[in-house]
């Protein structure tokens, strides 16, 4: 099987201030005197493991487990603290739907802006525009400021974006909530086209049902380490008790 990500003993480490300051002019004065006192938070600790491509491989593990941070990190957005990362082929992460848009612009506007922050061409967007309209169902909303739009409209706008192309790599951190309930069907469907269709998918939820029915492999991670990793029936069993 060819390995299209592979993750090396990483460590991911966030400096605390732990002095109790108030101001700024009291931390720059603090800073001064050689008197800052930071520790060091490891959101993760010494993680490693492989995704064959065409995997779909779940992270489980509590809030605060360091899921966030790992799919941070394999999506670039993050640089390891530690160790290394190697991963082949296109990614495009479902972590933040919506957060590179801009509430002044029009919808329209702002599938040319997410897109391109998602590194697809002008051209591109443009042939696929009408798709991207059908999918996201916003009608003559499209061409409305961003800011008149509710939290659903908005989501649906970035997962129609977000899901256009067939990427090598999908990132998902629990989006399968987008919209109401029937666009919330229709956007499990796409998932699940996704993934049948040979992309490799790293897939966060708490909802260890749809864990188990999407997953071929589960890595389940605690304060930031490894616990257990293998496949998804026993990991999820072993997480119950």
């Amino acid at each position: 099987m060819e390995k299209i990500i592979e993750v090396s003993h990483i460590s991911m480490g966030f400096k605390m201030d732990m002095n109790k300051v108030s101001s700024l002019k009291e931390w720059v004065v603090t800073w001064l005197k050689g008197q800052s006192n930071y520790q060091t938070f490891w959101a993760l600790k010494d993680v490693s493991f492989e995704v064959n491509k065409g995997e779909v491989v779940g992270i489980i593990g509590r809030n605060g487990s360091g899921k966030s941070t790992l799919l941070k990190i394999i999506s670039g957005l993050f640089r390891p603290s530690e160790g290394e990362i190697s991963v082949k082929g296109r990614i495009v992460p479902m972590l933040e739907l919506g957060s590179g848009f801009d509430p002044e612009l029009t919808g329209r506007e702002n599938v040319f802006l997410n897109g391109a922050i998602l590194g697809y061409t002008e051209a591109f967007l443009k042939e696929q525009f009408d798709d991207i309209l059908a999918f996201s169902e916003l009608g003559d909303f499209i061409d409305m400021p961003l800011k008149t739009y509710s939290s659903g409209m908005m989501m649906r706008l970035a997962f129609s974006v977000a899901t256009i192309v067939q990427p090598e790599i999908l990132i998902v951190d629990e989006i399968l909530a987008v919209g109401d309930e029937a666009f919330q069907r229709k956007s499990r469907a796409k998932m699940l086209e996704l993934m049948g269709g040979g992309t490799t998918v790293l897939y966060v939820s708490h909802n260890l049902d749809q864990i188990r029915e999407l997953c071929n492999r589960v890595i389940w991670l605690d304060h930031g380490k490894v616990v257990m990793q293998g496949e998804a029936t026993e990991i999820c069993d072993a997480y119950y008790i």
